[in-house]
């Protein structure tokens, strides 16, 4: 049984996340969230409302973590900040972080490279937070997925440096993926992964 703390659990990803580990695994879920007063949790849950920027939340809600996902939007830059910190004051060291394709400009002409970084100054703040994860000392493993979808799990894994493979993926091949990851700490180790359906 593995603790994991989820943040960003009210969310599309972290909800789904939230049901795959419950329903695939026996891992212990803390949900952490700025509304999570009204999620209804299971006795493998414990919910707890707070603000990612808060230091003292985080802490809070770090204690006895063996891994923390990470699934949030806004200003990801200074979220990655703040939970790094938190995980490093915590030592809890597996971190798994949605940020997005093309932050490494790795979407090619073929699959939209107009989605790519140099095209979209929107996913500064995602390619800033990943150069903050991977220049951490943490067990991190980066996850850029494509755009989301409902389908089934079923999807490819690029590395950093291959050229991303495909528009789209499902919330529920991410939730997979995330699975594996929790389940196995060398799964993707010290990598960034892009992941797009078959």
């Amino acid at each position: 049984m593995t603790n994991v703390l989820i943040i960003g659990a009210t969310g599309t990803i972290g909800g789904t996340v939230r049901q795959t580990l419950l329903n695939e695994t026996d891992d212990k879920l803390t949900l952490f969230a700025r509304s999570a007063g009204r999620l209804n949790v299971s006795d493998r849950e414990t919910a707890m409302a707070g603000d990612v920027t808060s230091d003292s939340d985080l802490d809070k809600a770090m204690e006895n973590q063996d891994a923390v996902f990470v699934a949030l939007s806004g200003p990801l830059n200074r979220f990655a900040e703040k939970i790094v910190a938190a995980m490093d004051r915590n030592n809890v060291s597996r971190l798994l972080f949605i940020t997005s394709m093309g932050i490494y400009n790795e979407i090619p002409a073929s699959v939209g490279s107009n989605g790519n970084l140099s095209s979209n100054g929107v996913l500064r703040p995602y390619r800033e937070a990943a150069d903050i994860i991977e220049s951490s000392d943490l067990n991190y493993t980066v996850i850029r997925p494509g755009w989301f979808t409902n389908g089934p799990v079923n999807y490819e894994i690029t590395r950093k440096g291959e050229p991303f493979g495909g528009h789209d993926v499902s919330v529920k091949s991410i939730a997979d993926f995330v699975k594996n990851a929790i389940a196995d700490d060398s799964y993707y180790s010290h990598d960034s992964v892009g992941l797009n359906s078959k």
